[in-house]
């Protein structure tokens, strides 16, 4: 199967934004002080984890995803070479 263009670009972008969005919420989630992230003895809460678990599949997904874009990009600059 092949991607056309603005698919691979969409996909492509989809998994950058996907990186820069979660890595910020990943920074922001460990500098929390509302209590949330962490309980008052500095402890990790339910709520990290799940977040951080979120991210984690979130960056493994938006990889996977700018990959498949990337290759469609590429595939599309080899047919338009031959």
């Amino acid at each position: 199967m092949k991607l056309s263009r603005p698919i691979s670009w969409f996909l492509l972008v989809f998994g950058m934004w996907s990186w820069f969005i979660w890595i910020t919420f990943v920074k922001n989630l460990f500098a929390d002080a509302s209590g949330l992230a962490f309980d008052a003895a500095g402890d990790p809460t339910g709520y990290l984890w799940v977040h951080l678990a979120l991210a984690v599949t979130s960056f493994v997904l938006g990889t996977a995803i700018g990959v498949i874009g990337l290759r469609g990009l590429l595939a599309i600059r080899r047919s338009v070479q031959d």
